[in-house]
């Protein structure tokens, strides 16, 4: 089985902000709004949601292809996927542009501020995914608008089934738009800030959502997730783990056992149950890319966590 990950891939530069956003900034100012986060630390490590999503499908054993436009310095990020194994087949480099950069701000809640600059990203669209064979399955991540739109186009033309994840990249499209996104894909994934901006932009209720795609899947951070299909809603609980450092990264963790349990045809639960696994791997380590685990050793964790094995 061989998933196609399209998305962004950027450098991001993640730094932490020892208080709380709230208190700094004034609800009744924010017409007003001028206001600055001290930072503690700073880390620049390898991001984007395609390779994010590919790199946790690799620890999964699981072949993906990452899909992704790059710019002039993105050398240093192309030997850490070759070094990791990950496939640069369909990552094309554009040495005009920068690659996609993120400045994201975690506080103490572990809510984050993130700035992004799409650089190269801009160009995902002259990317051509429409002449590959031996693809089962797709994601659509957050990428730049017109990648997306012919992305989705091709994956309708290739008869591949995909996972429609607008993330960050939800308020760049109108209500027609993200109609015709939801039409087209078999599944959606959205966060719970996100549900509701895309309930409210396409005027649709959740139970109409729900009833255009096999799975609707809403995360909720440290309270799990939610997965709605035809049989019901599926309540997904947090993996919890004692010692949480960064959350970046962990939604396209959540992602890439989303795709892996698809792949494999299991029930929704066990679905869910991986995906959230995945998470809490990785919210224990800084970054998105520094977590490891083997295949064995998440059987093990599955097995600890829900008193049964992961399905053969």
């Amino acid at each position: 089985m061989t998933a196609l990950v399209c998305g962004s891939i950027a450098y991001d530069n993640i730094m932490f902000f020892d208080g709380s956003f709230e208190s700094q900034i004034l609800a009744e100012q924010l017409d007003n709004l001028n206001v600055s986060f001290l930072s503690s630390s700073m880390r620049k490590e390898f991001g984007g949601c395609a390779a994010n999503i590919a790199y946790n499908l690799k620890l999964l054993n699981h072949d993906a292809y990452p899909v992704g436009a790059v710019g002039k310095d993105f050398s240093s990020y192309s030997k850490w996927l070759e070094l990791k194994g990950i496939a640069q087949d369909y990552i094309k480099v554009f040495d005009d542009f920068y690659t996609a950069q993120a400045f994201i701000v975690t506080d103490e809640n572990a809510n984050q501020i993130t700035a992004f600059h799409p650089g190269a990203m801009s160009l995902s669209n002259e990317i051509s995914i429409k002449d590959l064979e031996d693809i089962d399955i797709g994601i659509l991540s957050p990428d730049s608008r017109e990648g997306m739109i012919c992305h989705a186009s091709e994956f309708v033309e290739a008869d591949i089934p995909f996972v429609f994840d607008p993330g960050q990249g939800l308020p760049m499209f109108n209500k027609e738009e993200l109609k015709y996104f939801i039409n087209q894909s078999t599944w959606v994934i959205v966060n719970d800030y996100e549900c509701q901006m895309l309930l409210d932009r396409t005027g649709l209720s959740l139970i109409e959502i729900k009833s255009l795609v096999e799975g609707f899947i809403v995360t909720h951070g440290s309270n799990g997730s939610s997965i709605y299909t035809s049989e019901g809603k599926i309540e997904v609980p947090v993996v919890k783990t004692s010692s949480p450092k960064d959350p970046t990264g962990c939604g396209d963790a959540y992602r890439a056992g989303l795709i892996f349990g698809l792949s494999n045809n299991y029930d929704w639960e066990v679905i869910g149950r991986i995906s959230s696994l995945l998470g809490s791997i990785k919210v224990k380590y800084n970054g998105t890319q520094n977590h490891s685990f083997t295949k064995d050793g998440l059987n093990e964790k599955y097995l600890e966590e829900f008193k049964v094995s992961i399905p053969e």
